[in-house]
């Protein structure tokens, strides 16, 4: 039997991409990173196994319409909500200065206008998958910098489908004038629309009734059949396909199947994705750039530095702090997997030369190779760079004067709102940090001691009157930053109790070691708040439920990290569960039991509960006669076994 050798050579890819892809790993560096460098090895300039084939290229573009069919998914009203300062005004900012700044470099180097401005495009596009799976695995997509990367990121990904729509206009590929060229576009433009307006009420309805049926199978190829339908629908209009797959993937992102679809397609996604990457490989000519090694070196620093610096300028006029736009700069300062898509549009339109796709490719793969050590270093120089300002220690100072035994709070998010409202209330004088400027304001116009600053640099604690301070509350996300703010509290103030609360499981020995007295756990704490919740509806004595909790949460969650029986406490749970408990019912308004006597309503019978004691107006009655009638407001004792308890609040609730 025939076996094709295209075939063949997939087979021989996809062995080398996962041989590299452990490789990867095991020095932290992204899967994207090995697919690429997969290509380049095998690829014609490499060793020469696999050719850029015409097969090759297909299943490259149907990965680049899957990964924006997915990407459009994303796009629900909510989560934008969320991100909405970094999505409508640190992302448009960086988009535009970073594409005129390297437009302008660009045209310094002897571009036509038309080359520059696309030349500024591609810079101003930042890598979602590589970013976004690193701040995954550092736990830090929940930072202040991960979500203002996050809402840049996402207005660079939706900026993607207009500039594939006007890239053969800007090449002047068009055929005609400029009139018959507006003409074109508005026409297609007006035709998408209404296309897309139609199956904003025809898709729904549909995939909805496919997801009715439960059939996963025939639900996933209808999502496919759309992803590619949308895709060539703008690819017969003269339009990129992945215009078309991205805005079918907006047009679901807010129906109720989206997670659905967006699973399904996960698996289809990943695979050709993946031969996206890898084909992009191939496309790098070594022997081209070879002679251009310090070019492409020098290029790439430039380009990490204008990024940088420009996105974290625009996160600042954003109102991000400085710390969140130093790291976030630093993690968004490589150019993206869709400067690949892009840039093979405006080849293919001729606004890129052999030569100078080359550069684009191989810049893009050494930035995207820096962008590990970037994000690992752009705390620790973020760090740095706030020792450099002072903003707010003088505002510092004078908040903390003449303030001792006071709570200092460093984060005002929900958390640390919540516990200044209590402490206000409770007169205890206190003090808080945050980074956001927007947070401070408000919390200021309310007239709140919270002030801007950084809460892990020394010289703004000790303005801050750490040292006079009785307890001191970390409540913010940023795990380098939180773990630097501890250890220094602790030289600072040796005696100072020190709260510090964390997401992460991992984090909760690191921070007692840096002197943080008590960690909270937000991982374990919704354990044991669960197990609380379930143990009260077993009607658990509440004694029982507290020692066991204070089991759990004791030698820093010891218990709930390990595997294994749970100790004395939890036997005397478990003997808790099996001989039954007592409990108290309020007889409320509208109730079964209203009226009624306790004869009548004979709960031993009829539940197996038993009525031990009637409270009324406070005074309790023992063994309460048979023919007492009961009233709103009266608390009922009853004594027996879970199951019986339940009955017996059925019977009395009605």
């Amino acid at each position: 039997m025939h076996f094709p050798p295209f075939l063949l050579a997939l087979a021989l890819t996809l062995a080398v991409a996962a041989a590299v892809a452990v490789a990867c790993r095991a020095v932290r560096l992204p899967p994207v990173v090995g697919l690429l460098l997969t290509g380049v090895l095998v690829g014609p300039s490499g060793l020469g196994w696999v050719a850029a084939s015409e097969e090759a290229a297909v299943f490259a573009e149907i990965g680049v319409v899957a990964l924006l069919f997915t990407l459009g998914l994303e796009f629900s009203r909510r989560r934008i909500e969320r991100l909405r300062r970094a999505f409508f005004a640190a992302g448009p900012l960086q988009f535009t200065s970073v594409a005129a700044a390297a437009a302008g470099l660009a045209a310094m180097a002897g571009l036509g206008w038309r080359q520059a401005v696309f030349v500024g495009f591609l810079v101003a596009l930042s890598s979602t998958a590589v970013v976004l799976r690193l701040y995954v695995e550092r736990r830090e997509l929940d930072a202040p910098h991960g979500r203002t990367a996050l809402g840049v990121l996402l207005f660079q990904d939706v900026m993607l489908a207009p500039l594939l729509a006007i890239t053969p206009i800007l090449a002047g590929s068009a055929v005609g004038g400029a009139g018959a060229l507006a003409l074109r576009f508005a026409l297609s433009v007006a035709i998408v629309a209404a296309a897309f307006v139609a199956a904003r009420f025809v898709l729904p309805p549909l995939l909805g009734r496919v997801f009715g049926a439960r059939l996963p199978d025939i639900f996933i190829l209808a999502a496919v059949a759309t992803c590619l339908a949308a895709a060539g629908l703008t690819a017969a209009l003269g339009f990129s396909p992945a215009l078309g797959a991205f805005l079918a993937g907006v047009l679901l992102a807010d129906s109720d199947f989206s997670h659905e679809v967006a699973a399904g397609m996960a698996p289809f996604r990943d695979l050709f994705t993946n031969f996206f990457f890898i084909s992009v490989g191939l496309l790098v000519d070594l022997s081209v750039i070879g002679g251009r090694v310090w070019l492409v070196l020098a290029l790439s620093a430039v380009v990490v530095a204008l990024k940088a610096v420009l996105t974290a300028a625009a996160g600042l006029a954003a109102g991000v702090g400085l710390r969140a736009a130093a790291t976030a700069g630093l993690g968004l300062a490589q150019i993206g997997e869709f400067s690949f898509v892009l840039a093979g549009v405006g080849a293919a339109a001729g606004l890129l030369g052999a030569d100078h796709y080359q550069l684009v490719l191989a810049v893009t793969v050494v930035t995207l190779l820096a962008t590990p050590g970037l994000v690992s270093v752009a705390p620790v120089l973020a760090g740095r760079l706030m020792r450099l300002s002072r903003r707010g220690e003088r505002a510092a100072e004078e908040a903390s004067a003449g303030k001792s035994g006071h709570v200092f709070v460093a984060g005002y998010g929900l958390n640390g709102r919540n516990l200044g409202r209590v402490l206000a209330e409770a007169k205890i004088p206190w003090l808080a940090l945050d980074l956001d400027r927007r947070r401070v304001r408000e919390a200021q116009r309310r007239g709140e001691p919270v002030l801007i600053g950084d809460a892990s640099r020394r010289e703004m604690l000790l303005h801050c009157g750490i040292e006079r301070a009785r307890v001191a509350v970390f409540a913010f996300v940023d795990p380098w930053a939180l773990q630097r703010a501890v250890a220094v509290t602790r030289r600072l103030a040796p005696g100072l109790f020190i709260v510090a609360r964390t997401r992460l499981l991992d984090e909760v020995d690191r921070l007692a070691e840096l002197g943080a007295d008590e960690v909270v756990a937000e991982e374990l704490e919704t354990s044991i708040e669960l197990l609380t919740r379930v143990l009260r509806r077993y009607h658990v004595p509440r004694n029982v439920v507290d020692a066991e909790v204070r089991v759990l949460r004791a030698g820093g969650y010891e218990m709930l990290r390990r595997p294994g029986p749970s100790g004395a406490v939890t036997r005397t749970l478990l003997a808790a569960l099996e001989r039954g408990t007592t409990e108290i019912f309020r007889i409320g308004e509208g109730a079964a039991a209203v009226g009624r006597t306790l004869a009548e309503l004979d709960l031993r019978r009829a539940s197996g509960a038993s009525v031990v004691a009637v409270v009324r107006g406070g005074a309790p009655r023992t063994n309460p006669p048979p023919d007492l009638a009961l009233a709103v407001g009266d608390d009922l004792v009853l004594v027996g076994g879970h199951a019986e308890i339940e009955a017996a609040f059925r019977l009395l609730g009605g």
